[in-house]
């Protein structure tokens, strides 16, 4: 397990010849094994601070730190799982969830003996030798999260891998999350809009304004585990609903 430290990340581009400020003054430490949040309007920085983090794109000011080194800049360190599966529809689920390793130089047959037992305990018992579009939209993001999952990295980052699902299969998949969270006790950080979808999943939850995207607060959910349908029902879950409701409320754009 990983601890992540974000040190006073902000991200600057240029619009029309100006700079134009769309991350201000980012500060989050993700602690070992914990499962973090980030809730925001659209456009509030959150996949940019996603692409900061994974080395994809540099802060114009501060500093991203795995447990105490400086990463800043650098790929490879943490997993990285969009909201689109991008899974290649020529490749097996199997040969899909390998590639990783095979760019880390495994060979086809040993990343597949280590990949199929996982697919055949996580909900793709059957389908390992199917391809992509023979899949539901759930599946697919299992697929997708199990290919991030033999990246072997202690830190995953997951750009609302449920968002495009129907409520029901959002449920299922919520709760098979939770369950590989257990079991591999990774340290997660995850974008989603979904107010019920944080509440439930999180450990803390981070709430960023608009654009420029700064911390408005950090809230502690507080639930116990394991976390089931009932959660949805809790006090304390219904008083963090209506909280980060009106937290999101005061961050609409203004009309007229």
């Amino acid at each position: 397990m990983s601890e992540l430290n974000i040190q006073h990340c902000s991200k600057y581009f240029k619009k029309n010849g100006k700079p134009l400020c769309v991350l201000e003054t980012a500060d989050m430490k993700v602690e070992n094994g914990k499962f973090v949040s980030i809730i925001g309007p659209s456009g509030c920085g959150k996949s940019t601070l996603f692409n900061i983090i994974a080395g994809l794109a540099r802060p114009s000011e501060g500093q991203v730190l795995l447990d105490g080194k400086n990463i800043t800049g650098e790929s490879g360190h943490v997993g990285y799982m969009l909201q689109k599966d991008l899974l290649l529809p020529w490749r097996t689920i199997l040969d899909n969830v390998i590639i990783g390793l095979e760019i880390r130089g495994v060979s086809k047959k040993k990343a597949r003996e280590k990949a199929l037992p996982m697919l055949q305990k996580y909900g793709l018992k059957g389908f390992e030798y199917d391809h992509p579009d023979a899949l539901s939209g759930g599946m697919r993001q299992r697929a997708g999260l199990i290919r991030t999952l033999l990246d072997n990295k202690e830190v995953i980052l997951l750009d609302e891998p449920f968002g495009a699902l129907d409520a029901q299969t959002r449920l299922q998949m919520q709760n098979w999350l939770l369950q590989i969270w257990s079991d591999f006790q990774k340290t997660v950080l995850f974008v989603t809009h979904d107010i019920d979808e944080a509440i439930y999943l999180s450990d803390e939850i981070y709430v960023f304004t608009r654009r420029p995207g700064r911390i408005k607060t950090k809230i502690d959910v507080r639930l116990p585990r394991p976390r089931g349908e009932q959660t949805l029902m809790e006090e304390r879950f219904l008083y963090l609903k209506r909280k980060l409701l009106l937290m999101l409320r005061e961050e609409r754009e203004p009309s007229g």
